[in-house]
């Protein structure tokens, strides 16, 4: 699967919400989320915990660039991820903690991060599909993000993770 996402610092929250109604956007959700990513030798790998779901593993590509980016992912559920990754445990990276609000607008996933010791983000991801290409998901991240521009900070190139817990070298 491939989605178009970019993040931001947030730096209004709920300047952030009120837009989001404005457009006519929905609260999907609210949930708790604790993120493991683990080292591999290629591509990223997380296992997301979110209170009152399966657990989620997520591989995913992805460059690290500021601006909307696409990424290539697959999900798997607990059973699949053992087949594809084995049973022996997987050095962990680090273990990103966070409250995520969604919200749906324009077809567009919303999302307003609380991440433990890194403050608020807004994270735009629109899934490419059959009915929705790459360049039509760039341009309603583009509308999205010029309505919601006030309340948003910089762009951000790189993941929580890569937050939290840069690699030795990497840049």
């Amino acid at each position: 699967m491939h989605n178009v996402e970019c993040k931001y610092e947030l730096r209004e929250p709920e300047f952030a919400r009120a837009g989001i109604r404005r457009l006519g956007g929905a609260h999907v959700a609210t949930v708790d989320q604790v993120d493991t990513y683990f080292r591999v030798p290629t591509g990223r790998l997380k296992k997301r915990e979110t209170v009152g779901e399966s657990a989620q593993w997520i591989r995913y590509d992805r460059v690290n660039r500021a601006a909307p980016r696409l990424s290539q992912f697959d999900v798997f559920d607990e059973r699949s991820a053992i087949e594809r990754f084995g049973s022996r445990p997987l050095p962990v990276r680090c273990v990103v903690r966070k409250r995520r609000e969604v919200y749906a607008a324009e077809g567009v996933r919303i999302h307003l991060d609380e991440v433990q010791g890194l403050g608020w983000f807004l994270e735009f991801e629109a899934l490419v599909g059959p009915t929705r290409s790459v360049m039509q998901c760039h341009a309603a991240i583009e509308r999205l993000r010029i309505e919601l521009g006030p309340a948003m900070g910089e762009p951000i190139a790189v993941g929580y993770a890569d937050l939290l817990a840069p690699e030795p070298g990497a840049g």
